[in-house]
């Protein structure tokens, strides 16, 4: 009889760090490290723009479904509006609040509007490739995905000046991190919803790095109403996010918040307001790293390779 294929379940790891996660000994002794992510996706998503066979049916925020063959205006100009109006609201307020931020760039979208591009790194920011296209990799050969990660990172080095060391796909396929990591330049990528601290993980190239990223500290639940109908609720919640893992890292056990913005969604003025109460709340902290994806990869790297 032939052998059993080995069970895909075992390569999983549901263990982690167990019940004692070590202490990262963040920067200054902070009690929490604070990462903002803004997902830049707009031009980058499913149109016939861009020869795909759909229009874009996800995170549209105005509930209209896929349809094929057909453009659809509204749902293409939401897109539009982040990279129009709500990006440059948003940079404005971490500006002020003398944050930098990781910047995730969908590189077909930035290629549309390198002024843009340009704006975040001269800010300070941090650019992560978020892919060449703001699909679902899943659905993508190898091959191509391949070349789509070649070229998202030789778009977003000539728009930026300097190759991304970060990734985060969004909607990974089961070759997505053995392509990065074969790749072999990037420091870390964010594809993981798995835990509040970094992790490693072994690959063809040796050991590779994991933020985990967040799709419940997230704007996308503004999305049509399906979690947060207002700028209070958003405040609300990730006020809990943050006092929950700021109390833990003051009792001795310090973790990664990380939160996920979109130009399109929170960027929009009657939802603004309540990401702007967030930063008065957490700037009210003295023991607080706000960081960018490149920081806690560097920070990890240096304490916490394995040997």
């Amino acid at each position: 009889m032939p052998a059993c294929a080995p069970d895909p379940m075992i390569a999983r790891d549901l263990v982690g760090y167990g019940e004692t996660p070590p202490d990262p000994k963040w920067p200054g002794g902070a009690a929490i490290a604070v990462n903002f992510n803004l997902n830049v996706e707009g031009g980058g998503e499913s149109t016939l723009a861009n020869g795909d066979p759909i229009s874009e049916g996800m995170l549209n925020d105005i509930g209209v479904p896929t349809f094929a063959g057909r453009r659809v205006p509204l749902v293409e100009s939401v897109f539009e509006y982040g990279s129009r109006r709500g990006s440059w609201r948003l940079l404005d307020l971490f500006a002020r609040h003398d944050i930098l931020i990781s910047v995730l760039g969908v590189a077909r979208a930035l290629e549309q509007n390198p002024e843009l591009a340009r704006a975040f790194v001269a800010r300070g920011h941090e650019m992560v490739s978020h892919g060449y296209r703001w699909i679902d990799y899943g659905e993508v050969t190898e091959d191509e995905e391949r070349a789509h990660i070649a070229r998202a990172r030789d778009i977003l080095a000539a728009l930026t000046g300097t190759r991304p060391l970060g990734w985060m796909t969004g909607r990974p396929g089961p070759n997505t991190r053995r392509l990065l990591m074969e790749e072999g330049g990037f420091l870390y990528d964010r594809d993981s919803l798995a835990d509040e601290l970094p992790y490693w993980i072994e690959g063809p190239g040796g050991p590779h790095l994991v933020i985990p990223y967040s799709y419940e500290a997230n704007d996308n639940r503004f999305n049509e109403n399906s979690g947060f109908p207002t700028a209070e609720h958003f405040f609300h919640y990730m006020r809990d996010a943050f006092d929950t893992l700021y109390d833990e890292g003051r009792r001795g056990a310090p973790k990664l918040l990380s939160i996920g913005l979109h130009d399109r969604l929170i960027g929009r003025p009657g939802r603004f307001p309540g990401l702007a109460r967030l930063l008065d709340h957490m700037r009210a902290r003295d023991d607080v790293w706000f960081c960018r994806g490149i920081d806690i990869a560097r920070h990890w790297h240096a304490h916490f390779k394995p040997a």
